[in-house]
């Protein structure tokens, strides 16, 4: 499939069919859901539609769990049915059942048959899990790897967004018709939407592109049970990939308990209407959005766990303030217009809408993790346990929430329980994954003292051994070329650099490899060749800086003979960068000892540049110098 250049930014994505018809289909899909549901809702708690003797709570709470309930039979089966034949032929043939399932549900609306209507609910959490797995798992085979976090950050987006119109369009529409009769106008006009929007979801799956089968001679298996177990077993034999499906069920057990906690939150803590619950979803959904938008401009078009463990910090630190926010708020009753009048409400409207924000930042970057870590023929299968997991935690977090609440918990408490127990199980998994926390720290760093200018990245192949030759002007060359590069990079350096507090973990949790001198630490200089020949034998990145010590003048020094000894071990390609503009800088020997002087600003513009790769037997270390000083221009 042809793609595109360059993108400006992650909104020209909306031009190009690969991604378009895709957002669409998924869109609908999600506004179908939440107005079908919130449309069925309405009839039971405000217009007395019964089932089978059950009052109005014990059917919304059983709607729930029948909504969800497909995502753990099915999930599995979704996953394999997604790597075995054409993703937009499947997704023709789930949006086609779409259709089927709307006009069996409108013959429940004007029949006002609650349980035609929740047996339709079951069959549209079971397309909503044969949707789940495709979406994701077609993305990287629409779009590029530096595409992929802008297009995870639009199809949450536009996820939200979708669950929002649909549960006011829901509300609004069957609340039109003005009468509980049945095949009055306002549920005339919910059928009319609701299989509406299921066939425009079909025609826009219909302009789908081809996405071939990863996994065609997939045998299908039909145990639903020991596939599930398979899969989720698969999965664990990754520990990131699996952490991170863990980390994206974790945010939607937080989410469930604050969005099934937003109806009386909005009643009994705020004291307002229906429109102030209507404005918290808005706002929460608005921050969603937000937050999954920004991901690509914060994280520089490439996948950057650092936003990870920011959103998780954002998450907890909003969540606990909305505890304090809530806590001395007049007991009066409150209409919209009232609610924003009052200023000590915004503060709350703040910490929900930045809820939202670093919500997004916490699971766009999983999603696109999982796309880019799979295994090619597996990925729409790794979907399919996220799928499971997530419903098995959001399960969870009702029947928690349901005890907590039963035991004598304010609602107000069990928010903040809630954000408390994000702190702890954020430190779980970056204890487990400390990949995450070291890519935070790289990103706070870099993106708080420079602008970092890339040039040439396309050149450091996603795959597969290379050495990266690079000059070095400061302490801090490392951590702004491994904030620039989406692989992870192992890099040689000096054992004094090494061992800085602070800077030491984000190495050692990279695979640096501390290197001496010959004269006074033969045996530390021997241990790290070996290394470095370990590490291109797995196929990995080495970056070196073959200067061999950090430019006292702002002039390049001579490259040291060790690239040469290790291509001759070694004969993998090298690939030549330059840093620019850290000369100066509070890290650099500029003026005096490096970290000894004040700080000259914030945000400086410095650059990377890279080179097409050399092959081993023409990267002789004077050709590799040349190469490197002409990259670097005239900027120290």
């Amino acid at each position: 499939m042809s793609q595109p250049q360059h993108q400006d930014n992650q909104f020209d994505l909306f031009r190009q069919r690969r991604f378009l018809p895709l957002f669409l289909t998924q869109f609908l899909g999600a506004f179908n859901d939440n107005l079908f549901k919130n449309a069925f809702l309405v009839l039971v708690t405000f217009h007395g539609l019964a089932m089978m003797g059950m009052n109005a709570q014990t059917i919304v709470n059983l709607s729930a769990g029948i909504f969800m309930l497909p995502f753990f039979l099915f999930s599995a089966l979704a996953g394999q049915l997604a790597e075995k034949y054409d993703k937009a032929v499947l997704a023709r043939w789930i949006k086609a059942l779409e259709i089927w399932i709307m006009l069996a549900a409108g013959a429940g609306f004007i029949w006002h048959n609650a349980s035609l209507l929740m047996f339709c609910l079951f069959l549209m959490g079971v397309h909503s899990a044969l949707f789940g797995p495709l979406k994701y798992s077609v993305l990287p085979q629409y779009l590029k790897e530096q595409e992929l976090l802008g297009g995870n950050g639009l199809i949450e987006m536009g996820t939200f967004i979708a669950i929002l119109l649909g549960q006011i369009a829901g509300t609004m529409i069957v609340q039109s018709g003005g009468s509980t009769d049945p095949g009055s106008t306002g549920e005339a006009m919910i059928v009319f939407a609701c299989v509406g929007v299921a066939i425009a979801g079909y025609f826009t799956s219909r302009a789908m592109p081809s996405a071939p089968p990863t996994a065609p001679d997939l045998k299908i298996n039909w145990n639903i049970f020991s596939e599930t177990v398979a899969i989720v077993r698969h999965v664990k034999q990754n520990k990131t990939v699996f952490n991170s499906l863990l980390g994206i069920s974790w945010f939607w057990f937080f989410g469930a308990v604050y969005l099934t906690q937003f109806p009386d939150f909005a009643k009994s803590v705020l004291h307002g209407n229906a429109d102030v619950y209507t404005l918290l979803m808005a706002v929460f959904s608005l921050g969603v959005g937000l937050g999954s938008v920004l991901c690509e401009k914060l994280s520089g078009r490439q996948i950057e766990l650092g936003l990870v463990p920011f959103g998780s910090i954002g998450l907890s630190l909003f969540g606990i303030d909305l505890y304090f926010a809530t806590a001395s708020l007049l007991p009066t009753q409150y209409t919209l217009e009232g609610f924003i009048s009052y200023w000590a409400h915004w503060r709350v409207l703040g910490d929900i809408l930045l809820i939202g924000v670093f919500g997004g930042f916490f699971i766009v970057p999983l999603y696109a993790l999982i796309q880019t870590r799979t295994e090619r023929e597996f990925t729409s299968r790794a979907i399919a346990a996220n799928n499971i997991l997530n419903s098995l935690f959001m399960v969870i977090a009702s029947l928690m929430s349901i005890a907590l609440l039963s035991a004598g918990v304010s609602l107000r408490e069990l928010l903040l329980i809630v954000a408390v127990l994000n702190i702890i199980v954020a430190v779980y998994i970056y204890t487990l994954i400390p990949e995450f926390l070291m890519r935070f720290l790289i990103w706070m760093l870099t993106h708080t003292l420079y602008r970092v200018r890339k040039t040439g990245l396309e050149h450091i192949p996603q795959q597969g051994a290379a050495v990266l030759v690079c000059n070095h002007v400061s302490y801090m060359d490392a951590l702004v070329i491994a904030g620039s590069i989406r692989r992870p990079v192992r890099f040689v350096m000096d054992y004094q650099i090494y061992k800085i507090p602070l800077l030491n973990f984000i190495f050692r949790t990279a695979g640096t490899i501390p290197i001496g001198t010959a004269k006074d630490h033969p045996e530390i200089k021997e241990a790290a060749f070996a290394a470095i020949a370990d590490a291109l034998a797995a196929g990995d990145l080495v970056v070196i800086f073959p200067e061999g010590r950090i430019t006292h003048t702002g002039e390049m020094n001579r490259f040291m003979p060790g690239i040469e000894r290790i291509l001759k071990t070694s004969p993998v390609p090298v690939i030549p960068m330059a840093l620019q503009g850290l000369w100066g800088s509070f890290f650099s020997r500029k003026d005096g000892a490096a970290m000894m002087k004040i700080p000259r600003r914030l945000f400086a513009r410095i650059g990377l540049v890279v080179a097409t790769p050399i092959a081993a037997e023409r990267a002789d270390r004077q050709a590799l110098e040349d190469q490197v000083r002409l990259l670097r221009g005239e900027h120290k």
